[in-house]
């Protein structure tokens, strides 16, 4: 795979990564985890690891994220009193 393509989905995975600590919303931090990765998944791909790349798009990016939000949308941010 060319590099560039490399360095670029790294540079995301950084900054998703930094975004998601530095995030104070549950429902960005869950998103940017989604779209980590989704990097992860390319960095995978491109080293290439297939089987790899298809397993954690699948349950990394796929399951765990829509776990993560239906958790959060099952919660309340206030207290009803």
């Amino acid at each position: 795979m060319i590099w560039e393509i490399k360095l670029a989905t790294l540079i995301v995975m950084i900054a998703c990564a930094v975004a998601a600590i530095n995030v104070r919303d549950l429902l960005g931090a869950a998103i940017l985890f989604g779209i980590y990765s989704f990097m992860m998944c390319i960095q995978w791909l491109a080293m290439g690891a297939v089987d790899v790349a298809f397993t954690e798009a699948a349950i990394g990016a796929g399951i765990s994220t829509v776990l993560v939000l239906a958790a959060i949308f099952r919660t309340t941010r206030r207290t009803k009193d």
